[in-house]
């Protein structure tokens, strides 16, 4: 999962919100220091990433993107799933996509005093830029992968990354709705999450 599900995923708390959101730069046991919500929020975030990298619909997800992207795949499909969670979003929350990334990021400048010299240094770009609403649209997607082709070693491969999507769209989409209860269903168990109630028939309609 990517940032927008990673927030999601973090419940009400902006201390485990926080925590969450700086997950991927606090190495190993380095997260003693902090204050126990926020070491929290860190372990959350390693249980979705754990979570979602070993589940059978994500591993479906990844093999329609092998032929392009290989052991890269994992990261496009976190990638991807925030855009689907983006078009699904009433079905996980009663408030709107644009009021929950508004809240976010007030949340998140809040409780910057805790972010590590890496997040502080790319944050203002983050929310001047507003990532959370690029992962919404098919063309942010693609900015998203193009820059991460840049910036790292993810193949150059957009085009044919949202060709895919686009011709695998009902299956993916599919995919995440199938995945994404589960993952809500762990979160609340494991680390005592609490998330939106939505009436059981409302989120798991079919998927037009």
């Amino acid at each position: 999962m990517n940032l927008l599900a990673h927030i999601y995923l973090s419940g009400s708390s902006e201390e485990i919100i926080a925590g969450n959101f700086i997950g991927d730069a606090v190495k190993g046991r380095y997260y003693d220091g902090y204050p126990k919500l926020i070491q929290q929020g860190i372990r959350l975030h390693r249980h979705i990433d754990s979570f979602t990298d070993t589940h059978s619909v994500v591993h479906k997800s990844k093999f329609l993107f092998n032929s392009i992207y290989g052991h890269y795949s994992g990261v496009v499909i976190d990638i991807f799933y925030d855009y689907f969670l983006s078009e699904n979003w009433e079905r996980f929350s009663p408030i709107s996509r644009e009021r929950f990334i508004y809240n976010s990021y007030e949340i998140l400048l809040r409780n910057s005093k805790y972010f590590p010299v890496e997040v502080k240094r790319y944050f203002p770009f983050f929310i001047l830029r507003s990532w959370l609403e690029t992962y919404s649209t098919m063309e942010g997607l693609h900015k998203v992968l193009s820059g991460m082709s840049i910036r790292t070693s993810l193949p150059d491969m957009a085009n044919s990354a949202i060709e895919l999507l686009k011709n695998n769209y009902s299956t993916l989409n599919d995919h995440f709705l199938e995945f994404f209860p589960e993952m809500i269903q762990s979160a609340r168990k494991k680390f005592n999450i609490l998330l939106p109630e939505i009436e059981e028939e409302e989120r798991f309609l079919p998927s037009a």
